[in-house]
């Protein structure tokens, strides 16, 4: 009976915060992208519906060459969630209530801030809930840190006036400015970021297809190409290609308003010892027979590979057709 009551208060809270937010000054929120905190009573996060709501998080990013969950998560019971705990940048509120319910909200507690709950009258119920939310979890979440990264990086960009290549393929891409210029030929394009953590690329290209239709490995092919003829390695006769041992995984998409296939996967070079993950979006450009491609891969042997990837990713989502 307390918990019930516990969690009422709980929920009572936010709703009073809801209607104050537009009037109170709120704190800059707090956190790292891909960090949820789980607000839940410890009971339950260590029993089934705690079981339900790892099977989600934890669930590895594909496209990695070791598994990562999906975020990094810190736990906390509702009755001490206090001012410290309501900064944090992503809150996903889990309990049993008087309703069925799951529902998001904006800035409750700072700013930016999104608090996604998810509440049932009973366990069994709240168990069904959270596994046919497992899309809306990932995404809410996903999509908060994306725009997240991408206000970030419009404060400083490349003047894409400048870029030869990208008025050639008809886009303008956001390049923060501490990527630097490797090449642009006017078909092909590469920026480098040199890190602590390693090497963050963008490259850009076309592949004609004459009205043919193409493949995946049709894209990987072509790929390849571009590897050899574009991105040497540190020794003589070392380039880039797609790790063969692992299938790239595609995902049709609209991005932008474009027709897209998102590509997920290894990289390795040829006579060399280096590897990563590479994420890339190839765009249909029907009308000039041709496909787009933009691409992000990584170099980073000593650290985790699952941030660096959405960061890349953030940057590739802000192309747009010209």
């Amino acid at each position: 009976m307390f918990k019930r009551i516990t969690l009422l208060l709980f929920c009572f809270s936010i709703l009073i915060s809801c209607g104050k937010s537009d009037t109170v000054t709120l704190v800059s929120s707090t956190g790292r992208i891909n960090h949820v905190l789980i607000v839940i009573n410890d009971a339950d996060w260590d029993g089934r519906v705690g079981d339900a709501l790892k099977e989600i998080i934890g669930e590895p990013v594909i496209g990695l060459p070791q598994e990562e969950n999906q975020f990094t998560v810190t736990q906390v019971d509702p009755r001490t969630f206090n001012a410290l705990f309501k900064r944090n940048r992503n809150i996903l509120f889990v309990g049993v209530d008087t309703i069925n319910q799951v529902y998001t909200n904006s800035n409750i507690y700072s700013s930016p801030q999104t608090t996604l709950t998810i509440l049932a009258k009973d366990k069994e119920t709240l168990i069904k809930s959270i596994a046919d939310s497992k899309d809306e979890i990932l995404n809410t979440f996903k999509k908060n840190d994306l725009a997240l990264y991408q206000r970030k990086i419009t404060k400083d960009l490349q003047n894409i006036e400048d870029i030869q290549t990208l008025k050639n393929l008809g886009i303008s891409l956001q390049i923060p400015f501490d990527y630097k210029l490797v090449d642009d030929t006017g078909q092909f394009l590469w920026y480098r970021n040199s890190t602590d953590r390693g090497l963050l690329n963008i490259i850009a290209y076309e592949i004609p297809t004459f009205g043919e239709p193409y493949t995946k490995e049709t894209l990987v092919s072509f790929r390849d190409s571009i590897g050899k003829n574009f991105i040497p390695g540190q020794f003589d006769n070392t380039y880039m290609r797609t790790e063969p041992n692992f299938t790239p995984i595609t995902t049709p998409l609209e991005l932008n308003g474009m027709k897209a296939i998102e590509s997920r996967g290894l990289w390795f070079v040829e006579g060399d010892f280096m590897g990563g993950p590479y994420l890339s979006y190839t765009l249909d450009d029907a009308e000039n027979e041709r496909l787009i491609v933009i691409e992000g891969f990584s170099y980073s042997p000593s650290s985790k590979k699952r941030d660096v990837v959405f960061q890349l990713e953030a940057i590739l989502k802000t192309v747009q057709k010209k």
